[in-house]
């Protein structure tokens, strides 16, 4: 797998990437780091103020797809079929980064952990794990038996 190209496709391919302003610090081969950069757009309760959880749930789940990719020899389309997230305290008006690693990739199947800090001493906000299907592009398509054609 190209990791430049996959990472240009992560920041400026994915129309909703673009608008959370995701960046891709680090990409190796099943893990990478992300960034949301702070802006007060992504607040959620204003009265603590912190980052709405929506924000934290879909960095994680961005993440674990890109570690999952990465990790795969072939071109692939990833979906989530599960995700975990544990909030831990709340994100405070700082840069976002996800540490995502993949645990294990299958033929149809990869697993990963994310954990969700902000770089000012290294708290913790969130815990996650992803679970993702992998659908690979060279393959041909299949007929399950819901298929009547």
């Amino acid at each position: 797998m190209n990791l430049d190209a996959l990472r240009q496709f992560f920041e400026d391919g994915i129309p909703f990437n673009r608008v959370l302003g995701f960046k891709v610090d680090a990409l190796d081969h099943g893990s990478c780091i992300t960034r949301v950069p702070f802006k007060p757009e992504l607040i959620g309760d204003v009265t603590r103020p912190a980052v709405h959880g929506g924000v934290l749930s879909t960095m994680a789940d961005a993440a674990g797809g890109l570690a999952v990719m990465a990790n795969l020899d072939v071109l692939a389309g990833v979906s989530t079929i599960d995700l975990r997230v544990d909030y831990l305290r709340p994100a405070g008006r700082a840069d976002l980064l996800c540490l995502a690693e993949t645990i294990r990739v299958g033929n149809r199947v990869g697993v990963t952990k994310m954990r969700i800090y902000q770089e000012e001493g290294d708290v913790t906000i969130a815990e996650c794990r992803g679970v993702y299907n992998i659908r690979r592009l060279d393959q041909t398509r299949r007929p399950n038996s819901k298929d009547h054609t």
